[in-house]
Order: structure tokens, then C-alpha cells, then sequence
């Protein structure tokens, strides 16, 4: 299940500059044991020393190799992740991270692979360029950037295994951008799957034009920002703790997270935007309205956990009980 509580204690091994306000660290146990191994588009959540969780995305060359590395860049409107990771961390400093968790996995029955990065985006998809080049599988790799200062790990774009079949797109406009990646999807072969990772805007033009011109079941996404719902679409219901007989109701425009602690319910969150899973529970009964980008597609089509801090419920009373 991906709520675990199970942390790795790592340190900073290295550090450096990746692009213009990307910095790249690579992270080994602090026992000297080895990391587990991950697939490729896996990503982990880090724990930092000032109580956040952050998910970043392993984006090394060998899965199998005994560091983890993340690139990280620094966002103007940081809500303090990325802020002190780039003025903060350094090499020695100490954090703990979960086990690698997947929900951007490649298809293994695919005759071709898509893969279509936007800025920071690239990190899931070039652990995956590496991998299919492993496996000398078929892959194509497009690679957009705002600017040539923006583009991570370009070196490693411009020389063997990548060098073939990834290609950088600098400077697009929007309307470019999109014909660019039309033309992509019209060249595609039968059977081809597609994985993008990138800004909101970017990602859902990608996949529209991807939906419709090979089906919703060839079409693959990961996004760590919020699932972003229209104003009117939520209504009142009611929680109730396991074990409780008071029902504690949660007006439309309030989470299920901020109602429960105003009824004197102490529990733990980070992020509170539905991306680290710190504030998970359990779901008894009723059915969730799960609006995460957290739980992987299985774990929400059973219906057994649940982010109050973003999700709701379809279901007049949602009955929840706190993890172990």
C-alpha cells in the first residue's frame, strides 16, 4: 500500500547546478546499505527538516546504481520545498525519504514509446529514455524548454545511449509547441504509448491531443500539482470517525481535513494539497470522491483510502479511521 510510514535515512552526496534554477542531488543511505532498486518514472517522497514532504522524481541512468538522484528547481512560488532545497540542503546534510513508489509505469506490450517532457517535466521521462535504450526497445523523445538556460541535463541528451532518438524544442511558442506534438502523435505507430510529465497547461494539451488521436487507454500522465476542481461542483456531507457515533459535517468549500481538526481531531498533514499522502486514512464505509494526485489508479478504484485534505465524498457519509 503507499501510505507507509517505513523512511530511509539518507545523506547528501553531491550536489550541482543542472540548469538555470535546477540544482541535481544524489542521495545515499546513510548506513552505507544499498537503496532499492525502482522502475523507471518511480519518484519518492523526501522528508525535510523543516516538516514538509516533497515528491520528486528519480531521474538517474541505472535504477540498480547504490545513489538516488533528484533534480529539483526552485519555484517562484515555492511553498518552501524547493526554497530550501536550493538554499539549505548541501552535501552532508541529512533527510529521509520513502521506499520508490510508481503510478507512471511503462507499458510492457507497447510497440513504441512517446515520450514528451516539458521544463522540470523531464525527470520520470528520462529515466525512462534510459531504460528503454537499455532494453533497445522503440522510443521517441521530445524535449520542450523555455530556453536554453532551462534545459536540464543537456549534456546527457547530447551524447550515447539518448543522443538518437531525443530531441530538444527551445523557445516554442504554444501554437508551435502544439503542432510540434500533433505531428508526433500523426507519425506514431500503431500500438503507441505515450507518457508526458510537465507544466498543467502543457500537459493537458498533450494529453488531448493524445486521447484523441490514439484512445484514452495509450495515454500516460504524472503530475505532483493538485487536481484543480470548478467552482460548484462540491456539496455537504458528513464524516464519522470509526468507532464514533457523531457525524461531523463538511460544507461545500471546507476539506474534510480542516472540519475534522475544528471538531478537536488532531491529525497529521504536510502538503495539504493532495500530493504526499502524510494525511492518508482509512475508508470504512460510504464511497470517496478522490481528487489526489497521491493514490495510484488501483488504489482509488478500491475505494480503501483516502486524502482528507483534498478529497470528498460521493456519498451522503464517508466513515474514515486513522491508519495504524
Amino acid at each position: 500500500m503507499s501510505a507507509g510510514t517505513d523512511t530511509i535515512e539518507v545523506h547528501i552526496t553531491d550536489v550541482s547546478a543542472a540548469a538555470d534554477d535546477t540544482r541535481v542531488f544524489w542521495l545515499a543511505r546513510t548506513d552505507g546499505t544499498a537503496l532499492p532498486t525502482y522502475a523507471p518514472g518511480s519518484h519518492i517522497d523526501v522528508r525535510l527538516p523543516i516538516g514538509l514532504v516533497r515528491q520528486y522524481s528519480l531521474c538517474g541512468a541505472d535504477a540498480s546504481a547504490p545513489v538516488y538522484r533528484i533534480a529539483v528547481k526552485r519555484e517562484p512560488a515555492s511553498r518552501g520545498g524547493s526554497a530550501w532545497l536550493h538554499s539549505a540542503a548541501q552535501v552532508g546534510t541529512r533527510l529521509r525519504i520513502g521506499t520508490p513508489r510508481n503510478a507512471f509505469s511503462l507499458s510492457d506490450t507497447a510497440d513504441q514509446h512517446l515520450l514528451i517532457a516539458g521544463g522540470i517535466g523531464v525527470t520520470p521521462i528520462l529515466s525512462m529514455a534510459y531504460a528503454l535504450a537499455a532494453s533497445r526497445r522503440r522510443y521517441t523523445l521530445a524535449y520542450f524548454a523555455r530556453s536554453d538556460a532551462s534545459v536540464v541535463f543537456r549534456t546527457e541528451f547530447g551524447r550515447s545511449p539518448l543522443a538518437d532518438e531525443a530531441h530538444i524544442h527551445v523557445g516554442l511558442s504554444p501554437t508551435a509547441t502544439r503542432g510540434r506534438i500533433a505531428g508526433l502523435l500523426s507519425a506514431a505507430l500503431p500500438n503507441t504509448h505515450l507518457y508526458v510529465c510537465g507544466p498543467p497547461a502543457f500537459m493537458e494539451m498533450t494529453v488531448s491531443l493524445a486521447r484523441n488521436m490514439l484512445g484514452e487507454q495509450f495515454v500516460h500522465q504524472e503530475s505532483f500539482d493538485p487536481v484543480v476542481r470548478v467552482a460548484g461542483d462540491e456539496h455537504e456531507f458528513s464524516v464519522r470517525l470509526k468507532g464514533r457515533s457523531d457525524a461531523i459535517p463538511v460544507p461545500a468549500g471546507k476539506t474534510v481535513l480542516a472540519s475534522l481538526r475544528e471538531a478537536g481531531f488532531d491529525l497529521p498533514s504536510s502538503c495539504e494539497v493532495g500530493v504526499c499522502g502524510t494525511c492518508m486514512m482509512r475508508v470504512v464505509a460510504g464511497e470517496p470522491d478522490h481528487r489526489d494526485t497521491y493514490l495510484t489508479d488501483d488504489e482509488r478504484a478500491a475505494g480503501t483510502c483516502f486524502l482528507p485534505c483534498v478529497s470528498r465524498s460521493n456519498s451522503s457519509v464517508l466513515v474514515l479511521d486513522e491508519l495504524a
